[in-house]
């Protein structure tokens, strides 16, 4: 497979062929289950098409927990069948599918009461390990049963009152919005045009059968129509507006369940494996990353403004108050580096509580040609994306009699897979190859896998783009080029808040890599001067924006302080 660049002239000539012809699938959105889903139709051989109105991955999902895994929690709740589906998927992207991108983390589970508690947890990790063996796929080690001492050894940072002893078991994690860019870079790669910056804002009918969409480039300007036999509506807490443009009611519907998160340097807290702790609504997670902790989350019905959803005052001290709990030295809010909100797109049901809400996904068909998948989570992605195009297929063999090949993505490595164990080996040898230190080499697999050859084939004739990003030390300055020549990155939000994720892991939220990052980009897309000075400016009133949401008591008055900022920088 020849990996493809989303470059700016690949985005022309996908608006141009989805222009020209009728395709089999159109999907809208570019998050992970709309990726998911055009890399499926694509390796079945089908013509496809994918637009995402904003950046790819620039809703829920560049703003979860960063975690692939089983959830502990619905084993608690009895969901055996859901568990059973995650640690398989956990399995395969470890494995075969992401092993560059997805890897293991291990957890301690403390341990509050004598006996009983560690008889009943066990028994439930037992089963998660037992389940994930089952499958066939665990990529991750056996859990262990750890004394208070043998805790406190892993992490220091408790309080020795916070626990009587600990459960030390595995997950995997990854970065979300890069992961999600790869699987739509993958699609690419097996022919499907791919376009961000691309806004639906109407679905094309013949009678009652949806057969295209009119889409506004919002880079140009212009509007374009693409037909196609089958629509895909992957749009998540978006799910139900993109839906009533075919005048359909649907057969479901979407609430949005706001989660925060908080990142802190890693030498705040003392530990060498992550926590989970439980809270009186979910569960807390206090995560490794690289060189800061994650902290999360909350879970809070949200019907304000989707696309920015605003982190407030109160939601902040929520998770201070509830990690500090079991902390020697706790944390503050100057200790705080960054903070994101997410939404999870969850199923309506009877309940009020967005944490009883269903973490399992539908599809739907509620007008001839139109497709809805809905609900779910992060690391069954492919699942979501199979069942979605699968019902695509039945209306294609419906309508067309075509035989349609079955999905195979469970086969399919995302680009930079190939040979990543072999590189990751061989790391010492690129890094005399490449005059780095070992250590970028491997940051460098761990964030492109085999592409790193791509990402420093233009040091040769720049050796300046291997030096770090001023005021973004733990990227090079050559992962901005690339973001912008292969990975689909149009504007300065996109390099720093999800190619690289400078926004959250700096107490300035990138704004002093801002300047620099924008004249690298520029000079390869081809900016004037003005537009670079519009991305900076852009920017830094996004962040500006951010930290006056956080300051706020409430989410009525984080969201309107939140929406100071505008959203997509007109290009000059």
């Amino acid at each position: 497979m020849r990996a493809i660049a989303l470059s700016p002239q690949f985005r022309e000539d996908s608006i141009q062929a989805m222009s020209d012809q009728e395709l089999d699938i159109l999907v809208i959105g570019g998050g992970v289950v709309g990726a998911g889903s055009a890399l499926d139709a694509a390796t079945r051989g089908l013509s496809v098409g994918l637009v995402e109105a904003r950046d790819f991955a620039s809703g829920t999902s560049s703003r979860s927990s960063k975690l692939i895994h089983g959830g502990l929690r619905y084993l608690e709740m009895l969901d055996f069948r859901l568990v059973a589906e995650a640690l398989t998927e956990r399995g395969l992207l470890l494995q075969k599918i992401a092993p560059h991108l997805v890897h293991p983390v291990a957890f301690l589970y403390p341990l509050q009461h004598h006996v009983w508690e560690r008889a009943y947890a066990g028994t439930g990790v037992a089963m998660y390990d037992a389940m994930s063996r089952l499958s066939g796929k665990a990529g991750v080690p056996l859990h262990k049963h750890l004394t208070r001492t043998g805790a406190r050894r892993q992490f220091p940072s408790l309080r020795k009152d916070a626990l009587t002893g600990a459960l030390r078991y595995y997950d995997a994690q990854v970065d979300d919005a890069r992961h999600t860019m790869f699987v739509a870079r993958t699609a690419a790669a097996y022919g499907a045009h791919v376009v961000s910056r691309a806004r639906v804002v109407n679905l094309v009918k013949e009678g009652e059968r949806v057969t295209g969409a009119v889409i506004h480039d919002l880079e140009s300007g212009r509007e374009f129509t693409v037909r196609a036999k089958q629509v895909v509506n992957a749009t998540g807490v978006w799910t139900d507006e993109t839906q009533s443009m075919a005048g359909s009611r649907g057969q479901f519907h979407v609430r949005a369940s706001k989660g925060i998160h908080l990142v802190v340097p890693k030498d705040r807290i003392r530990g060498d494996v992550g926590l989970i702790l439980r809270t009186e609504k979910s569960v807390l997670f206090v995560i490794p990353w690289g060189a800061h902790w994650i902290i999360g989350t909350t879970d809070t019905d949200w019907d304000l403004d989707k696309a920015h959803p605003a982190a407030s005052e109160s939601d902040i001290e929520y998770l201070l108050e509830h990690v500090n709990t079991v902390l020697e030295t706790p944390l503050t809010k100057d200790d705080v580096q960054g903070v994101y909100a997410g939404l999870r797109p969850l199923l309506a049901g009877e309940s009020e509580a967005t944490s009883k809400l269903s973490r399992e996904h539908a599809v739907g068909h509620p007008a001839p040609g139109l497709v809805v998948i809905a609900g779910g989570k992060y690391t069954t992605y492919r699942v979501m994306a199979k069942d979605a195009v699968d019902e695509a297929v039945f209306g294609l063999n419906a309508q067309f009699d075509r035989a349609i090949p079955a999905s195979t993505t469970q086969n399919v490595p995302l680009l930079g897979a190939e040979g990543y164990p072999a590189l990751m080996n061989g790391r010492n040898a690129l890094a005399q190859q490449y005059g780095l230190h070992e250590v970028w080499i491997e940051h460098l697999l761990k964030r492109y896998g085999s592409l790193i050859h791509e990402v420093l084939g233009a040091t040769k004739d720049d050796p300046s783009l291997k030096e770090p990003l001023t005021g973004g030390t733990d990227y090079l300055r050559a992962e901005v080029v690339y973001a912008a020549t292969h990975e689909g990155a149009r504007h300065l939000d996109d390099v720093l808040a999800r190619r690289t994720r400078l926004s959250i892991e700096t107490f300035d939220r990138g704004t002093g890599a801002c300047e620099e990052a924008a004249e690298l980009m520029g000079k390869v897309l081809g900016w004037s001067d003005e537009q670079r000075d519009n991305e900076i400016d852009h920017y830094r009133k996004r962040v500006e924006a951010e930290l006056e949401s956080q300051r706020m008591p409430d989410d009525a008055t984080a969201d309107a302080a939140r929406m100071g900022a505008s959203d997509v920088v007109p290009v000059s």
